[in-house]
């Protein structure tokens, strides 16, 4: 049977928590929500509070998974973060990281972008 956008992405979802659980970060909150925007994952690892975006996608045809930002959605992200940031004030340094997930009949396969820009007018993966 042909999985949702809806599956694939909230197995990513998933597969990305327990991928940065398995590096050493410690997953704060999921899916944060503020008016139309959110968060997927919000985690703390080594000194940084990090805002994750997870992009997920069952194959490469259309392109890959961390080029689907548009720049509404970078600005609804940044919205929903100053949101967290101003309810959770924290000494942290921030850091907004991507995480891009290609999940096919073959397995899953992972990306961890950290540290992108999401404040110009394109994404910055790499």
């Amino acid at each position: 049977m042909k999985k949702s956008k809806l599956e694939i992405g909230k197995e990513g979802e998933q597969a990305a928590a327990l991928f940065l659980q398995s590096k050493g970060y410690l997953i704060r909150e999921r899916n944060y929500r503020f008016r139309k925007a959110e968060v997927d994952i919000i985690a703390e690892h080594e000194g940084h509070l990090i805002f994750i975006e997870v992009r997920s996608k069952k194959n490469t045809a259309f392109g890959f998974p961390e080029q689907t930002i548009s720049s509404k959605k970078e600005e609804l992200y940044l919205q929903a973060a100053d949101n967290y940031m101003e309810k959770n004030p924290s000494d942290l340094k921030l850091r907004f990281d991507l995480i891009s997930i290609i999940n096919n009949t073959s397995g899953i396969e992972i990306k961890h972008f950290e540290d992108v820009d999401f404040e110009g007018d394109e994404t910055h993966c790499g």
